[in-house]
């Protein structure tokens, strides 16, 4: 199975693709084009690389071909055939869309390509508009935090001890602690920046006390709020 190039005025593409979540589920529609019976269904990555490719090597489990990493048309994208599910037009009419478990926080995104034949040979039909290209969010995992202090009257240190309750499993590197000098830092670049040594099990996880000068705060924030904002909410308690 090869890819065919769909021209920009080519009727026979995917068009109308919406997503939504449901109870547990996305939901993924679309319009048909005439005498389309199947589509394949490749549920992407979180950075939206997909299969681009067109130098394709087959895989037995699904028939599908997989893009060959080298094809200098594929870029860094490449096909992961167990991405791909093959789903029929009588399908679609019996459940009125594509129904996918959504099991993980954070965004989800899915490309439909169009089956064709020609000359007795299956083909995916490879769009350049991204109309068959959808994303939407699964929603944050929340990571609930608290901060308590002990200092004695006469000592210029203080103990800082820090619990953070995980909605699920998080890696030690999305989080650090920030420490400023004269009040709270504001955001992670606001003050010396520590990161943790240990991943944040789902539940409570109580950390080691801080030892830190008398006039020093700490607050938690995301090493990367651009990458990890969209699949955790951070609060503070």
């Amino acid at each position: 199975m090869r890819y065919l190039d769909a021209k920009s005025e080519d009727e026979q593409v995917i068009h109308g693709l919406t997503a939504q979540a449901e109870e547990g589920w996305c939901i993924l529609r679309w319009l048909w084009p005439r005498g389309a019976e199947a589509v394949y269904i490749e549920k992407l990555n979180s950075s939206g690389e997909g299969d681009d490719g067109t130098s394709l090597a087959t895989t037995p489990a699904t028939g599908v071909k997989a893009v060959i990493a080298n094809d200098p048309l594929s870029g860094s994208a490449s096909v992961d055939p167990a991405n791909l599910k093959l789903y029929t037009r009588e399908e679609y009419k019996a459940t009125n869309g594509y129904r996918d478990r959504i099991d993980h926080f954070g965004k989800i995104a899915y490309r439909v390509h169009l089956v064709t034949e020609q000359q007795g040979e299956t083909l995916l039909v490879r769009q350049h508009d991204d109309r068959n290209v959808v994303e939407l969010s699964a929603g944050k995992a929340q990571i609930r935090y608290t901060i308590r202090q002990q200092s004695s009257w006469f000592s210029k240190r203080k103990t800082v001890r820090i619990d953070v309750h995980a909605e699920v499993p998080v890696e030690r590197d999305v989080l650090c602690y920030v420490k400023k000098d004269g009040g709270y830092p504001a955001n992670r670049d606001d003050g010396i920046v520590y990161p943790f040594a240990e991943p944040f099990r789902a539940g409570r996880n109580e950390l080691p006390a801080i030892e830190i000068g008398k006039n020093e705060y700490v607050r938690l924030f995301f090493t990367d709020g651009r990458k990890y904002g969209h699949m955790y909410e951070l609060i503070l308690e």
